[in-house]
């Protein structure tokens, strides 16, 4: 639930607006906020504006998700929290939509954390987000026992599902929580 006092923006929302966000999108049909091609920077906004940023299933089909994460560094503040949500890099999902150029593995976002030891390695950006939590399938409507079972174990232990049991037991999406540092 969004905090009145909070401002927050979805990027690439389409008709899956967050009620009070302000809403930025390509596409004119779904009567955004702020119409702007998500593959062109700067996004219309000020640094250090937001306090919020959801980008749900979007990141995915974008050309440069290192740019844009660097420009969702830009745009918000310190300490703002960052939703990003796309498809697990298993899901049969992955290949049905030409559109899709990338895919999300629990060490998608590594590289930003400055507390990594891939970022501290090979620093190929100043764009920072530390990981606070990630989680699989988190908006499945009714999963069947073995699955929520799965999930369970998948984001209890997202490295070990990854590593041990996703190839026999893919899951399709990834939600990952960031926090942004300045």
């Amino acid at each position: 639930m969004i905090n009145k006092k909070n401002k927050v923006l979805d990027i690439g929302s389409g008709n899956d607006k967050t009620p009070g966000a302000i809403s930025l999108d390509f596409n004119e049909n779904f009567d955004p906020d702020v119409v702007h091609n998500l593959n062109i920077f700067p996004y219309p906004f000020k640094s250090n504006q937001f306090d919020e940023v959801n980008i749900k299933s979007v990141l995915f089909l974008l050309n440069d998700p290192v740019k844009v994460m660097e420009e969702i560094h830009r745009i918000s503040k310190d300490n703002a929290n960052v939703l990003v949500i796309q498809p697990y890099f298993r899901s049969q999902w992955n290949y049905v939509d030409p559109w899709v150029k990338n895919f999300g593995t629990v060490h998608s976002f590594r590289f930003y954390d400055p507390n990594d030891i891939i970022f501290k390695r090979y620093q190929y950006t100043d764009a920072k987000f530390v990981t606070s939590k990630i989680l699989f399938d988190e908006y499945i409507l009714r999963p069947k026992i073995f699955h929520k079972f799965l999930i369970w174990f998948a984001n209890k232990y997202p490295r070990q599902y990854e590593k041990s049991l996703s190839h026999f037991f893919p899951l399709d999406m990834i939600s990952f929580y960031l926090r942004v540092v300045k």
